[in-house]
């Protein structure tokens, strides 16, 4: 299922708080945090700006969303950050990963191009997904990824880290293997 498939109102419904208060004690848990916000376009929508130099970021308070989530994600929120980006056609990030955040990312307008690189200590394979309006991934510390707006229209995506991002990796693929290029620290580097 997909986030088009689940409409603000089917996940407001009581019914459902048992299933997203589970997920929530599990590293899934910043993947719940992600569709529930993707599907409040009236929370992220009026912020959203497009940058013609480089993907635009925006930090979203935990306590700014707290109030339009259901309660039993709260305390997924107190470990969390979340960031809204946006991508003009062309824009992307470089092969890298989260440092020791798991986390989660929903596409919330248009699409976008995620090549994943696993194998790190072996011999690294590059796979490729095109993710639309509604889908999402999550994953574990240490997942090595690039994404980027191959489509002809601007896009929008939400990503929940928990922890905190503190640092991401670059690499690049040498051959048959997977080479760490740089380390960027948060509030360092970005």
């Amino acid at each position: 299922m997909t986030l088009t498939e689940l409409s603000p109102a089917v996940l407001a419904d009581p019914r459902l708080a048992p299933l997203v208060a589970s997920t929530a004690t599990r590293s899934a848990g910043s993947a719940a945090l992600a569709v529930s916000l993707a599907a409040r376009t009236d929370l992220w929508e009026p912020l959203v700006r497009y940058r013609e130099s480089s993907r635009w970021t925006a930090l979203l308070e935990p306590d700014a969303v707290r109030p339009y989530l259901d309660p039993s994600l709260h305390a997924e929120l107190a470990g969390s950050q979340i960031w809204l980006l946006t991508w003009l056609p062309g824009q992307g990030t470089p092969l890298h990963d989260h440092g020791d955040s798991a986390g989660a990312f929903a596409v919330a307008g248009c699409a976008l191009t995620e090549v994943v690189v696993s194998g790190r200590r072996r011999t690294p394979t590059a796979s490729q997904a095109e993710l639309d309006t509604g889908r999402l991934r999550f994953f574990g510390p240490h997942y090595v990824h690039q994404v980027t707006n191959r489509s002809g229209e601007p896009a929008v995506s939400l990503h929940v880290y928990a922890p905190r991002l503190t640092a991401m990796n670059t690499y690049r693929l040498e051959g048959s293997r997977l080479v760490r290029t740089g380390t960027e620290r948060a509030g360092v580097d970005w």
